[in-house]
């Protein structure tokens, strides 16, 4: 499916604000109610639009630590290491990566002993993950507009 432009700045004003009801949406991009509604509803139907989100900030929610996670895994095992992966709550995303390491996590914990527990007694403890090296997170930029 070929994105137009206002396809484009439908997606723009949903990243902004998910919440944007379909008239405000319409007037932002200045379409009707209706032909946002089959807009967006075309988007979620080819899948460009794959869900509705909140973001939220880890550290008012209670998650005082934050880490990315490069691991090398054993290669072949990837589907089952993406699979035991997914099953760890504390892991944000998880993203298939090439390069000097195969595999890099956002890992979100409490604080510092609970983001040890995930890294060595979870991630490390998956037999196909070979090594890992993790890199704290001091603070978060979020990449939304700043008012």
């Amino acid at each position: 499916m070929e994105l137009d432009v206002i396809d484009r700045a439908i997606i723009e004003v949903l990243r902004r604000d998910a919440r944007a009801s379909m008239t405000t949406l319409g007037e932002e991009v200045h379409v009707s109610r209706a032909g946002a509604h089959a807009r967006v509803k075309r988007l979620r139907d080819a899948g460009i639009i794959t869900g509705f989100t909140v973001r939220t900030d880890p550290v008012l929610s209670g998650l005082h630590a934050s880490a990315y996670v490069s691991l090398s895994v054993e290669q072949p095992a990837w589907q089952e290491v993406r699979a035991r992966l997914m099953e760890i709550p504390e892991i944000e995303h998880i993203a298939l990566v090439g390069g000097e390491f195969d595999v890099l996590l956002l890992i979100r914990a409490r604080d510092n002993r609970d983001l040890r527990r995930v890294v060595l007694e979870e991630v490390q403890a998956i037999p196909s993950v070979r090594t890992s090296r993790t890199l704290l997170i001091f603070e978060d930029f979020p990449n939304a507009p700043v008012d």
